[in-house]
């Protein structure tokens, strides 16, 4: 590419940046967002990777991969971030014994589920506010919560209504 162009870019780059804060606007600012003067709340995502490209794809990156499955970031209530396995064969979402804790999370109930070895477990649930991945959300969301493990899956219950696209470094989330 000749300097010039290089040149051209940089300033294209340099001026949507400046004017990022004026076109972003956030239902759930997630983890990367500002609040003006004023108080209006301005998601940041594009800037710390998570990217809408428009109201019906979500993108997140993947921070990497655990068993060739996609570990991303995922927020609980608007402001508890948790790496999180995206986990297509699971019905639901499981949060750790940690993660529960963090959120000061109360046991609600119980449910009895099948794992991946075809046993059946019982875990302790807990109703959640909100979960959010790169700008798409899903509301009152019951999680279960596994004494035992070392990450948090994230189900069907958060992705139901997206296709979910599974690139190299990111995930799509498409709103159906």
């Amino acid at each position: 590419m000749n300097p010039v162009c290089k040149l051209w870019i940089a300033i294209m780059n340099a001026i949507l940046l400046t004017m990022l804060p004026l076109m972003a606007k956030a239902d759930d600012p997630g983890t990367c967002y500002m609040v003006t003067s004023s108080g209006r709340t301005i998601s940041l995502g594009k800037l710390c990777g998570a990217t809408q490209t428009n109201n019906r794809v979500f993108r997140v990156p993947i921070k990497r991969r655990n068993g060739k499955t996609p570990v991303i970031d995922v927020t609980f209530n608007g402001n508890q971030v948790f790496e999180m396995i995206l986990d297509t064969g699971a019905s639901g979402t499981l949060i750790t014994q940690q993660m529960a804790k963090a959120m000061n999370l109360k046991p609600s109930g119980t449910i009895n589920a099948s794992i991946a070895d075809g046993s059946e477990v019982q875990f302790k649930t807990s109703l959640v506010n909100s979960i959010s991945v790169g700008g798409a959300v899903v509301s009152n969301v019951e999680v279960a919560i596994a004494p035992k493990a070392d990450i948090g899956l994230l189900g069907h219950d958060f992705f139901e209504n997206y296709d979910v696209k599974i690139l190299s470094k990111q995930v799509e989330f498409h709103r159906r």
